[in-house]
């Protein structure tokens, strides 16, 4: 939902420094790959209990994927890296909530699986309608420049990385805000099923 707003304010910085990191000859899927492993480490920090240091890592790691972007842009954009860069985030999606059912699987088990859960129906939806776009020869740069189509909705990279930070900040919360983020991606996925519908059928 807030994407469109947010990217023409971080896109400008964010493609300058993109271009000097392809100037020094670092690559596109390099970037994705350093990202990854930030948010993995900020799923490692969580799990030892470093929630400070959980939300550091977790900023940094969600940099990169926009940077990653940029740097694409600044040299030439790959199928593979829009796929790679994809799959990194689903990965990191799944493994910070994780993190939190191995600190305290009896309290945060139940809200953590549903908002996996919640995540990977939302995929579903976003990727499928990826496909039917590019078939039907569909564009957008609404959110940027993109490999892919990318579909809008309630719930996208912005109000990730906000409930990601709130998780970080407010640990004790988490069972509460995985609750309502998870419920918000259902109807996030319903609603891009209905347009879906509406768009291609």
């Amino acid at each position: 939902m807030l994407d469109r707003h947010v990217r023409p304010l971080i896109d400008p910085p964010l493609n300058r420094l993109g271009h000097r990191l392809a100037g020094l000859g670092i690559g596109a899927n390099a970037v994705t790959a350093l990202g990854l492993m930030l948010g993995l480490g900020a799923a490692l920090a969580v799990a030892s209990g470093s929630v400070a240091v959980a939300l550091g890592l977790m900023l940094a790691s969600r940099l990169a994927d926009g940077l990653d972007g940029a740097v694409a842009r600044a040299t030439r954009p790959s199928d593979f890296g829009g796929v790679f860069d994809i799959a990194a985030d689903f990965v990191f999606y799944a493994a910070l909530p994780l993190a939190f059912v191995w600190v305290d699987p009896v309290r945060n088990g139940l809200a953590g699986a549903s908002l996996i859960a919640a995540f990977y129906i939302n995929a579903a939806s976003f990727l499928g309608y990826a496909i039917l776009a590019a078939k039907q020869g569909h564009t957008t740069q609404a959110r940027g420049q993109k490999s892919w189509y990318h579909a809008g909705g309630l719930m996208e990279g912005t109000e990730t990385i906000v409930f990601f930070a709130a998780f970080c900040l407010w640990p004790a919360l988490f069972p509460a805000l995985a609750w309502v983020f998870a419920a918000l991606c259902l109807i996030t996925a319903t609603g891009r099923m209905i347009q879906m519908r509406q768009t291609f059928d």
